[in-house]
């Protein structure tokens, strides 16, 4: 049995993304095939819903993932690109499913605007956290010195 840590992997954000859009798509074709049984129980934003919490799953995990990596501005670059791929591929994939564009799917673009801005603020505090934790193994720490009182 491998006992490596999910965060000692390092799976590449393109992968993240990938899997994400795939799930999506699954999700989709899901809600598809229920919705054709002719019950109510899937609306026509089902996929919209996908779309977002497949979106803010990406952005939480690739925010977490970034701490383990090297070359942190690599990692950051690649994470963006996926995430606007990951954007505009789950959001293409609701429009196609549910007919109905983001503009019309009620509040989802507001949905889709506060995912990516909490992404970056995610990114940023992950980045932060790993520049802290940097120089906090940098740093000697030595006892502090006393002073004699007489």
């Amino acid at each position: 049995m491998d006992d490596t840590s999910i965060f000692e992997k390092k799976i590449d954000p393109l992968y993240q993304a990938g899997g994400a859009l795939v799930a999506v798509l699954l999700f989709d074709i899901v809600g598809s095939a229920v919705s054709a049984g002719g019950d109510d129980l899937v609306s026509n934003r089902w996929p919209w819903l996908t779309a977002a919490s497949f979106l803010l799953f990406f952005a939480l995990f690739n925010a977490i993932m970034s701490a383990t990596s090297q070359n942190l501005m690599k990692y950051w670059g690649r994470s963006i690109y996926s995430f606007m791929g990951l954007a505009a591929g789950s959001g293409l994939l609701a429009w196609a499913f549910s007919g109905v564009p983001i503009g019309d799917a009620g509040s989802y673009k507001w949905i889709f605007f506060v995912i990516t801005f909490g992404y970056l603020v995610f990114l940023s505090m992950i980045a932060f956290m790993k520049k802290i934790v940097e120089f906090a193994q940098k740093e000697e720490w030595t006892k502090p010195r006393l002073k004699n009182r007489k």
